[in-house]
């Protein structure tokens, strides 16, 4: 009876160890995600507190996206090799770090550069909490609610950043919109070190194909800066660095193809499931990244809503996503399977795009906005944690680090390439509009209205791939 009662007692803490890990690691990925989405609304009042020029400015959110999308591939192999415990919990130790430099930065120079080691902190915090959680929730069932939860805070907070932004910034200033980590990020850190279990890796001796990681980590970091500075550079110059991209890539996959202990095993994209959940995630957060970007301009500069109010008018995203995927989302991916559970997400998502598309000027929020972001927020909140499951089944749990850096990498190119072209097709259609003598007023609702029509297909684009790639054989 006692051995029972003790089983019984070491099952119960193994459970609360589990998802109180799981806390943390939502903790410290709600950081980051805060940072990439938080800046958007405060960006005026950065502006003139700093004096940047419009072209400048682009780079508050560029120097923090280039390192964090270039790093996460290495920052996930690394995880793998020193321990994944390790990589996060020094990833969480930068981050906070960089955040208070933000917050008390007094020229432009000086924030441009944190921002920078923000986004390297924010690469090692984030490359390898999938891998954690995929071993600490190895049964299916509870890994798909893990997995939803995780979805959960990381949706959720991308649109609570917009709010968060607006409303530390009207309140009190823009220095605040990266001073509230602190605390967060040293109560993580202190949880972390205390409640995550010790993983030894697999130990630097194993290498980390160090001249593979710096062909990968230029390459993506070119990717992003080429795809953040679409519209401010000459064609023939993008392409250059395009092209330069490229070579970088081929060049990374030669090395991994020959090198005895490869970054990133080529054999990762033999996974159909991998490989087809990657390109998928692309496209969708693309769309989604659009919508947050877009929508924000379209209720400030179209609607003349303020930043409070702005951010205010993007809460019932985040809710939304928050309470359907703490609950409804693993039930549903339980009894539907995640295939079917992604496939009606992305055609939520599609739909409520397409109603986003006949915004006009002349519109409101109540009939244009809320309806379309009711809809993508639940079909996110359903293909978000179909999507992420169907990805991570896919690697073997020695590649789970890498896999997890893959992931959260092409979910970064995903929302810059989204953020970049729809900005630039926005603009593009209002500079014509004016340049023919259109109204103000008229001519940017109509660029917005185009970016959410592209978007609108690029998410049919999303379903028609994972209806194609992704359906489970039997």
């Amino acid at each position: 009876m006692t051995a029972i009662i003790e089983s019984r007692t070491r099952t119960a803490q193994r459970t609360y160890s589990r998802w109180a890990s799981l806390v943390i690691l939502c903790a410290g990925t709600l950081m980051t995600i805060l940072d990439g989405n938080i800046v958007t609304v405060a960006m005026p009042a950065i502006q003139n507190d700093l004096g940047f020029t419009a072209s400048g400015l682009a780079w508050v959110v560029n120097a923090y996206l280039i390192p964090f999308g270039g790093l996460l591939l290495l920052a996930g192999r690394l995880g793998d090799l020193v321990g994944r415990k390790r990589m996060f919990t020094a990833g969480l130790a930068v981050f906070t770090v960089a955040s208070v430099l933000c917050g008390v930065a007094t020229s432009q120079g000086v924030l441009i550069a944190a921002r920078a080691l923000q986004g390297v902190g924010g690469a090692m915090t984030t490359a390898v909490v999938l891998g954690m959680l995929v071993s600490l929730f190895p049964e299916p069932r509870e890994q798909a609610r893990a997995i939803a939860v995780f979805s959960a805070v990381g949706a959720a907070g991308g649109a609570l950043g917009t709010f968060l932004g607006g409303a530390l910034t009207e309140a009190l200033n823009w220095h605040w919109i990266f001073l509230i980590n602190l605390p967060i990020g040293v109560v993580s850190w202190v949880a972390a070190v205390r409640v995550l279990d010790r993983e030894s890796g697999a130990g630097l001796g194993k290498g980390a194909d160090y001249p593979g990681a710096a062909l990968v980590t230029g390459a993506l970091m070119l990717t992003v800066f080429v795809i953040v500075g679409v519209g401010e550079r000459g064609l023939a110059e993008t392409l250059l660095m395009a092209l330069l991209a490229l070579a970088l890539f081929l060049g990374f996959t030669v090395r991994q193809a020959r090198a005895a202990r490869p970054l990133l095993r080529l054999r990762l994209f033999g996974s159909r499931l991998l490989a087809g959940a990657n390109a998928v995630q692309i496209m969708m957060i693309a769309t989604m990244y659009g919508f947050q970007f877009i929508g924000a301009l379209y209720l400030q500069r179209v609607l003349g809503y303020g930043e409070l109010l702005t951010g205010t008018a993007f809460l019932p995203a985040p809710i939304v996503i928050g309470v359907l995927m703490l609950g409804w989302s693993a039930r549903t991916i339980g009894r539907y399977g995640p295939y079917r559970v992604l496939l009606a997400g992305l055609a939520l998502i599609t739909v409520g795009m397409g109603l986003l598309g006949r915004a006009s000027a002349g519109g409101s929020y109540a009939v244009d906005v809320l309806p379309a972001m009711l809809l993508l927020s639940v079909g996110f909140a359903a293909a978000m944690p179909a999507l992420t499951g169907l990805a991570m089944s896919g690697a073997q749990e020695e590649d789970a680090g890498a896999a997890s850096g893959l992931f959260n990498t092409t979910q970064v190119v995903g929302g810059s390439l989204g953020l970049a072209v729809l900005a630039v097709l926005a603009a593009s259609r209002t500079e014509g509009l004016l340049a023919d003598g259109a109204e103000v007023l008229s001519a940017t609702a109509e660029g917005y209205q185009l970016a959410f029509r592209v978007a609108t297909v690029v998410a049919a684009g999303a379903l028609a791939l994972a209806a194609a790639v992704l359906r489970p054989r039997t």
